[in-house]
Protein backbone atom coordinates (compact mmCIF):
# COMPACT_ATOMS: atom_id res chain seq x y z
CA UNK A 1 0.00 0.00 0.00
CA UNK A 2 1.36 3.40 -0.99
CA UNK A 3 2.10 6.03 1.62
CA UNK A 4 1.32 8.79 -0.89
CA UNK A 5 -2.16 10.26 -1.20
CA UNK A 6 -3.82 13.27 -2.75
CA UNK A 7 -3.91 16.23 -0.41
CA UNK A 8 -7.37 17.10 0.90
CA UNK A 9 -8.86 20.49 1.83
CA UNK A 10 -8.36 19.51 5.49
CA UNK A 11 -4.61 19.31 4.79
CA UNK A 12 -4.37 22.94 3.69
CA UNK A 13 -2.77 24.32 6.85
CA UNK A 14 -0.14 21.54 6.82
CA UNK A 15 0.48 22.09 3.10
CA UNK A 16 1.20 25.74 3.86
CA UNK A 17 3.46 24.75 6.77
CA UNK A 18 5.54 22.50 4.52
CA UNK A 19 5.61 25.13 1.78
CA UNK A 20 7.03 27.50 4.40
CA UNK A 21 9.68 24.88 5.25
CA UNK A 22 10.68 24.92 1.57
CA UNK A 23 10.66 28.73 1.38
CA UNK A 24 12.73 29.03 4.56
CA UNK A 25 15.30 26.58 3.19
CA UNK A 26 15.79 28.74 0.09
CA UNK A 27 15.80 32.19 1.69
CA UNK A 28 18.89 33.56 3.45
CA UNK A 29 16.77 34.70 6.42
CA UNK A 30 13.55 33.18 7.77
CA UNK A 31 10.53 34.46 5.86
CA UNK A 32 7.29 35.62 7.40
CA UNK A 33 4.34 33.24 7.50
CA UNK A 34 1.81 36.07 7.79
CA UNK A 35 0.56 35.23 4.29
CA UNK A 36 -0.78 31.81 5.37
CA UNK A 37 -4.12 33.16 6.65
CA UNK A 38 -4.84 34.94 3.37
CA UNK A 39 -3.71 31.96 1.28
CA UNK A 40 -5.65 29.26 3.16
CA UNK A 41 -9.17 29.70 1.62
CA UNK A 42 -7.87 29.64 -1.97
CA UNK A 43 -5.72 26.60 -1.28
CA UNK A 44 -8.66 24.74 0.29
CA UNK A 45 -10.73 25.44 -2.84
CA UNK A 46 -7.99 24.12 -5.13
CA UNK A 47 -7.52 20.99 -3.02
CA UNK A 48 -11.27 20.32 -3.30
CA UNK A 49 -11.03 20.11 -7.13
CA UNK A 50 -9.58 16.63 -7.78
CA UNK A 51 -10.11 16.88 -11.55
CA UNK A 52 -8.61 20.34 -11.97
CA UNK A 53 -5.18 21.44 -13.12
CA UNK A 54 -3.72 21.55 -9.59
CA UNK A 55 -2.22 18.40 -8.08
CA UNK A 56 -0.92 18.05 -4.54
CA UNK A 57 0.42 14.77 -3.15
CA UNK A 58 1.43 14.16 0.45
CA UNK A 59 2.70 11.59 2.91
CA UNK A 60 1.33 11.63 6.45
CA UNK A 61 3.92 12.02 9.17
CA UNK A 62 4.44 8.59 10.77
CA UNK A 63 5.26 9.99 14.24
CA UNK A 64 2.96 13.02 14.42
CA UNK A 65 -0.74 12.34 13.79
CA UNK A 66 -2.35 15.15 11.80
CA UNK A 67 0.97 16.38 10.43
CA UNK A 68 2.41 15.85 6.96
CA UNK A 69 5.89 14.45 6.37
CA UNK A 70 6.22 15.41 2.69
CA UNK A 71 4.53 17.42 -0.02
CA UNK A 72 4.77 17.78 -3.79
CA UNK A 73 2.59 20.22 -5.74
CA UNK A 74 2.30 20.90 -9.45
CA UNK A 75 0.03 22.38 -12.07
CA UNK A 76 -0.87 21.56 -15.64
CA UNK A 77 -0.53 24.62 -17.86
CA UNK A 78 -1.43 25.25 -21.48
CA UNK A 79 1.10 26.93 -23.74
CA UNK A 80 0.86 27.14 -27.50
CA UNK A 81 2.15 23.89 -28.96
CA UNK A 82 5.53 23.43 -30.56
CA UNK A 83 7.69 20.64 -31.97
CA UNK A 84 7.98 17.97 -29.30
CA UNK A 85 4.85 19.21 -27.52
CA UNK A 86 2.19 19.93 -30.17
CA UNK A 87 -0.65 19.99 -27.61
CA UNK A 88 1.09 22.61 -25.49
CA UNK A 89 0.45 20.94 -22.13
CA UNK A 90 3.25 21.50 -19.64
CA UNK A 91 3.51 20.31 -16.07
CA UNK A 92 5.16 22.60 -13.59
CA UNK A 93 6.37 21.41 -10.18
CA UNK A 94 6.52 24.32 -7.76
CA UNK A 95 6.56 22.95 -4.22
CA UNK A 96 8.52 19.99 -2.94
CA UNK A 97 9.11 19.85 0.79
CA UNK A 98 9.88 17.30 3.46
CA UNK A 99 9.58 17.96 7.17
CA UNK A 100 13.13 18.19 8.55
CA UNK A 101 12.58 15.26 10.95
CA UNK A 102 11.19 13.02 8.17
CA UNK A 103 13.95 13.37 5.58
CA UNK A 104 15.94 10.58 3.92
CA UNK A 105 12.99 8.15 3.94
CA UNK A 106 12.07 8.38 0.25
CA UNK A 107 8.92 10.44 0.82
CA UNK A 108 9.76 13.23 -1.67
CA UNK A 109 10.60 10.66 -4.36
CA UNK A 110 7.35 8.77 -3.72
CA UNK A 111 5.38 12.02 -3.95
CA UNK A 112 7.21 13.00 -7.14
CA UNK A 113 6.40 9.60 -8.66
CA UNK A 114 2.70 10.18 -7.87
CA UNK A 115 2.77 13.69 -9.35
CA UNK A 116 4.52 12.48 -12.52
CA UNK A 117 1.88 9.74 -12.91
CA UNK A 118 -0.83 12.39 -12.44
CA UNK A 119 0.81 14.51 -15.16
CA UNK A 120 0.92 11.50 -17.52
CA UNK A 121 -2.80 10.83 -16.91
CA UNK A 122 -3.51 14.39 -18.09
CA UNK A 123 -1.48 14.04 -21.28
CA UNK A 124 1.48 16.08 -20.07
CA UNK A 125 4.68 15.16 -21.87
CA UNK A 126 6.91 17.99 -20.63
CA UNK A 127 7.50 18.82 -16.96
CA UNK A 128 9.50 21.75 -15.64
CA UNK A 129 10.75 22.81 -12.23
CA UNK A 130 13.37 24.91 -10.55
CA UNK A 131 15.61 23.10 -8.10
CA UNK A 132 17.77 23.95 -5.16
CA UNK A 133 21.28 22.51 -5.19
CA UNK A 134 20.27 20.09 -2.41
CA UNK A 135 17.25 18.77 -4.34
CA UNK A 136 18.83 18.60 -7.81
CA UNK A 137 20.17 15.02 -7.41
CA UNK A 138 16.62 13.74 -6.78
CA UNK A 139 15.30 15.39 -9.94
CA UNK A 140 18.24 14.25 -12.05
CA UNK A 141 17.65 10.68 -10.83
CA UNK A 142 14.05 11.03 -12.05
CA UNK A 143 15.27 12.06 -15.52
CA UNK A 144 15.13 15.87 -15.32
CA UNK A 145 17.87 17.66 -17.25
CA UNK A 146 19.19 21.20 -16.79
CA UNK A 147 18.16 23.75 -19.38
CA UNK A 148 20.11 26.84 -20.38
CA UNK A 149 17.00 29.04 -20.50
CA UNK A 150 17.27 31.78 -17.86
CA UNK A 151 14.13 32.58 -15.92
CA UNK A 152 13.16 36.22 -15.65
CA UNK A 153 10.38 37.49 -13.39
CA UNK A 154 8.28 40.64 -13.16
CA UNK A 155 6.15 41.29 -10.08
CA UNK A 156 3.01 43.29 -10.87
Amino acid sequence: MSLVRRALPTDAAEVLRLRQVMIDSLAPAPASSDWHTESLPGLRRRLAEPDGDFGAFVVDHPERPGALAALVVGTVEYRIGRAGNPHGTVGFVFSVATDPDARRRGYARACMDALLAWFRERGVRQVQLTASADAEPLYVSLGFKPKPDPLLELLL
